[in-house]
């Protein structure tokens, strides 16, 4: 298992402090032989799957937060009865041009009711900041030698949008005649 605590992050449209700790699998590692550190947690599909009960005894039982993350190739099905358990759901995007992720958070947002804090992180950037959040997500880790203060302004990149989305559910035409 190897643990990578990341630091800043934006949400609510600005910079903060993240506290979560991502927990991810080494190659060929079972998912029963890791071993969970103290504090908030984004366990990936496997590990949830095999500590569930574990995991959700820490947050009732501790108050620690819960969370869980989701690779391109998970089912967002997977967690659908569970969405309610977590505090936050991260999606990875392992390369830019992977759009699965949107996918995810559509699914997660509209059929599965998840109403919790979102996450993208992984190899994202700027310019996707702003459809990011159309989709769902509302808190972003940006990519290696990016600056996050200069990804903030792309939730101003576009002045209108003619589609609803999750950010907006009401579509143009429908805002001009109310």
């Amino acid at each position: 298992m190897r643990e990578s605590r990341i630091r800043q992050l934006i949400k609510e449209r600005r910079l903060q402090e993240d506290d979560w700790k991502v927990v991810t699998l080494v190659e060929g590692q079972p998912e029963m032989d890791v071993c969970l550190p103290v504090g908030p947690l984004l366990v990936p599909l496997a590990v949830w799957k095999s500590h569930k009960s574990c995991l959700i005894a820490r947050e009732y039982e501790h108050g620690t937060p819960l969370g869980i993350w989701l690779t391109p190739e998970d089912n967002p099905a997977e967690i659908a009865k569970d969405v309610d358990d977590f505090t936050v759901i991260a999606v990875h995007f392992p390369k830019a041009t992977d759009g699965r992720g949107y996918s995810i958070a559509r699914l997660l947002r509209e059929r599965y009711g998840y109403d919790g804090e979102l996450r993208a992180f992984g190899d994202i950037g700027r310019d996707q900041i702003f459809f990011l959040n159309r989709v769902g997500f509302d808190s972003f880790l940006i990519g290696e030698g990016q600056s996050a203060e200069d990804a903030i302004l792309a939730f101003d990149d576009f002045p209108e949008t003619y589609q609803a989305g999750a950010d907006l559910p009401i579509p143009l035409f429908r805002r001009r005649v109310a």
